[in-house]
Parts: structure tokens; sequence; C-alpha cells
């Protein structure tokens, strides 16, 4: 199976539809699979639900999604710095699902590890635990929250072989490691695509589906 691709909207072509769920790896402005993003905007892929730490800028990363309205509903940790994601949700025009930042990291990795959910204290007694499902342990109150296992993947990694294997570098790192992990199908978006044997296995975080450089 092929699974280097030479240009996003390939690598993409026939996974994308209307209503799907994607988690996207990325922290601020670093790491973000820019490319990917640009091809899912190109698609006119709308009534999205993306679990993200941040819905990027007005400019720059998912914020080219919310321009576009594509997107339906965000789960995430952060949205401070997006003008636009602000006038959408004030107006009722986009669903917010805050998430505390681990929280969200948690529920990446453990969708993509097949359990279907953890006990946390984090969030007990605030919004964030209304609604859900409370249990004690040794005399503290948990929240439950739920595995996220989304449709598709997009992260941005530093290296891949030819067989998808993944390394990530430095603080680029960030979320693409357990966003890779919870999606049915991964794409990734790499800086090198290298021959199988060249990655030192230590280094290997992940596996995708597909690669882009």
């Amino acid at each position: 199976m092929n699974k280097v691709y030479s240009d996003a909207g390939s690598a993409l072509e026939g996974l994308l539809f209307e209503g799907m769920a994607i988690a996207a790896g990325g922290f601020g402005l670093c790491g973000v699979p820019e490319l990917l993003i640009g091809a899912i905007r190109d698609a006119g892929t709308t009534g999205l639900t993306i679990a993200s730490n941040i819905c990027g800028v007005d400019d720059f990363g998912l914020g080219v999604l919310l321009k576009t309205k594509q997107v339906k509903k965000m789960i995430s940790s952060y949205v401070g710095e997006n003008a636009e994601f602000m006038r959408q949700y004030l107006s009722g025009e986009l669903d917010l699902e805050f998430n505390p930042q681990g929280t969200l990291a948690e529920r990446m990795r453990v969708g993509g590890a097949g359990i279907a959910g953890f006990y946390t204290k984090t969030g007990v007694g605030t919004l964030v635990a209304e609604y859900k499902e409370h249990k004690t342990f040794n005399g503290e109150n948990y929240v439950l929250e739920t595995g996220i296992v989304a449709d598709l993947s997009i992260v941005k990694a530093w290296k891949a072989d030819t067989s998808g294997n993944l390394a990530f570098r430095k603080t680029a790192r960030n979320f693409n490691p357990p966003a890779a992990t919870c999606g049915r199908i991964c794409v990734a978006e790499v800086e090198e695509i290298v021959p199988v044997g060249s990655l030192d296995p230590g280094h290997v975080t992940c596996l995708a589906s597909m690669c882009i450089a």
C-alpha cells in the first residue's frame, strides 16, 4: 500500500465527509498541519467537529476553517486568540466543549488506546464537570471523561518513513502523538520522508495511514 502522497489534497481524497469528527495536532502555532487544514478548506467539507488544543488564530491554522464556517463544534482547551471564534460562539453559530488541557490530551490518548473513559479530579466542582458521572475514590471526588475517537486525525511530524512511522521534534511534538492515535485514519504532514530503517526506533512515536511532505 502506498502511503506517500505529494500533496495534501491527494492524501485526503475520499476521506472527507459532511459532519465528520477530526482530531488535529498542534499547540498554539507550533506543530500545526497547515497544509492539511488548507486542503480541508478547499474541499469545502462542512459540519465538522474538531478536537484540538486551540482553534488557531484568525488567518492561520484551524482559524481558516472557522472563517469559511466549516466548523460546527470545537473540543478545545484554549480559544483566547481568535476573534472569529469568539464572534461565532457568542452568536450561537459555533458549539464549544471546553476541556482542561491535560484532560483533552488524555481523552485523545485513551481513545487511541481503546479505553472508553477515565476518572479525573480535574474539573470537579466546575462547569466542566456538569452533567458528567461522578465517583468517589478514597474519599475524593472524580469526574468521568470519555475517550475521543475521531473519523480522521491530521498531524504535523518531523520525519516519516515510507511505512508511515512518525518521529516528532521538540516542542512541535505537543498534541500530535495523541491526536494521531485517536483517529480511525491518520494523515501526517511531514518535513521529510525517509526510507524504512532510517529512523531511530526510539524516536518513532506512532504510525500514520498516509503521509505528505
